[in-house]
């Protein structure tokens, strides 16, 4: 093999190494415990639940709670769970994963792409941020997953267009201090220059004043620079049974994290 031959197939074992490394649990039904952190009443209470809404909408909506995100974010271990399990249907694409990551302390709505005009990327953190963490960080991660399926659950067969609203309210109303700091700094340097340029004003046309003046005071002001604040198979746990599996469905990032 040529130099050449060599350096290329190095480079590509460097880029498919990732995606090669990651060690996805088997999907073996629409909760899986890989992490055992959910008990049989639980699982089998989650499972009743999204056999149910698939029964009625045709959408499927599966938890997974993770050992580890085997050293990845979650943002690429779920989109590429998501094609690995294929959750959802054919050319509908309607499928969704919550995945729990208690190691890491992460958690993620993974949407595929047929559910992101209804389970918005507003609409899953807002999910993620109000129903999930607050009792994760309470030390309830049961309860927390069982009202993020519940909320998930309700947007997909309820109002959605109430719950992007709630969202959007939500979201507006979470100013961030860089936020608030950035507002009042440049409402600060506003008021500063309109100031100086009447002050100009006032003095060019002051009587014995004649002399040209400039409009605006001379000054340090010479410019800001503005920013914006920042959005396989393995054994082991366990899982509902059933044989269910993913119905050929896609995804392409959609959705959101957390962590607490």
């Amino acid at each position: 093999m040529s130099r050449r031959g060599a350096a290329v197939l190095a480079v590509w074992f460097v880029l498919a190494a990732p995606a090669a490394a990651l060690d996805f649990p088997a999907l073996t039904g629409r909760v899986v415990d890989e992490a055992g952190i959910l008990d049989v009443a639980m699982r089998a209470s989650l499972a009743a639940k999204l056999e149910a809404l698939e029964a009625k909408s045709s959408d499927q909506l599966v938890v997974v709670t993770v050992k580890s995100l085997q050293g990845t974010s979650i943002e690429d271990f779920g989109v590429q769970l998501g094609r690995r399990w294929q959750i959802g249907q054919q050319g509908k694409n309607n499928g969704a994963i919550l995945i729990v990551a208690p190691n890491e302390r992460r958690v993620r709505i993974e949407v595929g792409y047929g559910l992101e005009g209804t389970l918005t990327d507003a609409m899953t953190r807002f999910i993620i941020e109000t129903a999930i963490i607050p009792r994760f960080r309470a030390g309830d991660v049961a309860g927390g997953i069982t009202r993020g399926v519940d909320d998930i659950i309700q947007v997909l067969t309820g109002d959605a267009e109430d719950w992007k609203q709630r969202a959007a309210r939500s979201a507006a109303n979470a100013a961030s201090p860089a936020d608030v700091f950035f507002t009042f700094l440049f409402v600060a340097i506003a008021v500063f220059i309109v100031l100086n340029v009447l002050l100009g004003m006032m003095r060019s046309t002051a009587p014995g004043n004649r002399r040209n003046r400039p409009w605006i005071a001379s000054g340090p002001i010479a410019g800001s620079s503005w920013g914006s604040p920042s959005s396989g198979s393995s054994g082991g746990g366990f899982s509902d049974g059933g044989g269910f599996s993913g119905g050929g469905g896609s995804f392409g990032g959609g959705g959101a994290s957390g962590s607490w």
